[in-house]
């Protein structure tokens, strides 16, 4: 052998013993993978801190944007001076926002239409005729609409009217929409009032309005009702009701003459009542306005001649309000069998006939010195009349008309036509 040093094996070298045979058949433990370099991960928190940063820059621009559209959403408006516009059943919101803005109540539609949607609002917005104050804001115009409480109108229908010229008011009323239907209701079925509806309501819903508060109040009034009545159902009531409501304007003797009506019937008497009379020669159409009710008209049959036929008529003869619906269920308890009119609006009641023919021939009195009042007004204006008309013609240089003697100008004597039933006799036997 050489005498040199023997090499140290690799093992050795590497600090480890040698490996058996059996342990150098055994699987080893895989290599752990490589670590990614510190570039790779330095492109990773780019990416991810690029990403933080543009969803902080999205959240401020968003909420400077939120925060800029409530400011203008809220903030005073274009509109200068009041305007009233009306929103038609079925608008969309971008119709609605249009139409704002061209009517110059909001200056940005895009906003409007944001800004509404934001508060939940877009199907809230309700149809109407709306006004709007100068320097509204979006947010108070959306307000406004949202509301319903748009701008609104009123239809009277007074005590007394027939059903007929109640159809007419409705026809005349340029604020209410829709055909008036074919068929009329039963007489009496509509409850005098005022109605107040917005702009585009129908005819047919202000009629049905009126059947509902009619038959909401004759049977809250109905069993409120005395006994001893001589009236049977609610039909009857109404009847007499319209039959007071027609004889008086005016409310504290209503009591009275519905008393004077039951102390009637339960005599067994005819109610003797003349708008009982027009009613049947004239439906609900009502009298004439130039034309008086004749003596005559009094002997004519109708089922609503309460001279000729006993009872009641067979149906009401006008919508009578609550007032005389009140008078009917809770009469005045008096005796009194007969009215006549008194000169003022009013009338004297009486228990007897013979004191009645006395209050017939006071007011045939006052009904005298009334009418020749009135001729008197009548001719004094004529004369003013011609006096202005001559000094017309002298100062246009022509010839004078001639008046009439003062005999021309009155109306045919009494005997020339046929006498008029005189207010309030209705109940002269």
């Amino acid at each position: 052998m050489r005498g040199d040093k023997a090499q140290p094996s690799n093992a050795a070298i590497n600090g480890r013993q040698p490996l058996s045979p059996a342990e150098a058949l055994e699987p080893r433990e895989a290599p752990p993978p490589p670590k990614r370099s510190r570039q790779a991960r330095r492109g990773i928190v780019v990416v991810f801190n690029a990403l933080i940063s543009l969803l902080v820059f999205v959240a401020i621009v968003g909420s400077g944007l939120v925060y800029f559209g409530k400011m203008r959403f809220e903030e005073p408006g274009p509109l200068q001076a009041s305007r009233t516009i009306v929103i038609r059943e079925g608008s969309s919101l971008a119709r609605i926002a249009e139409q704002l803005e061209a009517n110059g109540i909001i200056d940005n539609e895009l906003l409007f239409r944001f800004g509404v949607r934001a508060h939940r609002g877009a199907g809230s917005l309700k149809a109407g005729e709306y006004a709007f104050d100068p320097g509204m804001s979006m947010y108070d115009v959306m307000q406004t609409i949202r509301s319903g409480r748009g701008i609104l109108y009123k239809v009277t229908f007074p005590e007394g009217l027939t059903v007929r010229q109640i159809f007419d008011r409705l026809a005349e009323n340029e604020y209410l929409e829709g055909d008036l239907p074919a068929e009329l209701p039963p007489e009496g079925s509509l409850l005098p009032d005022t109605y107040p509806f917005q702009r585009g309501t129908s005819r047919q819903a202000i009629i049905d309005q009126a059947r509902r508060a009619r038959d909401r109040v004759v049977a809250e009034i109905w069993d409120k009702r005395i006994d001893g009545l001589p009236i049977q159902t609610m039909g009857e009531f109404v009847t007499l009701a319209s039959i007071v409501e027609k004889e008086t304007g005016r409310s504290a003797e209503r009591p009275r003459v519905a008393a004077v009506f039951i102390n009637r019937l339960n005599q067994g008497m005819r109610l003797q009542s003349d708008p009982t009379v027009i009613y049947g020669l004239f439906g609900g159409e009502g009298l004439p306005p130039d034309r008086p009710i004749y003596r005559s008209d009094l002997d004519k049959p109708t089922p609503y001649n309460t001279y000729l036929n006993d009872g009641l008529p067979p149906g009401p003869i006008a919508n009578p309000g609550r007032a005389a619906l009140e008078a009917v269920a809770n009469p005045s308890r008096t005796s009194d069998l007969y009215f006549v009119a008194d000169g003022t609006g009013g009338h004297v009641f009486a228990v007897s006939y013979e004191e009645h023919q006395e209050n017939v021939r006071r007011w045939r009195e006052v009904e005298r010195r009334l009418k020749e009042e009135a001729e008197r007004q009548r001719a004094a204006l004529a004369a003013k009349e011609a006096e202005q008309a001559r000094e017309n013609a002298a100062a246009a240089g022509e010839t004078p008309p001639t008046a009439l003697a003062p005999e021309e100008t009155r109306p045919p004597a009494a005997s020339a036509v046929e006498e008029a039933v005189g207010e309030g006799e209705e109940t002269a036997d």
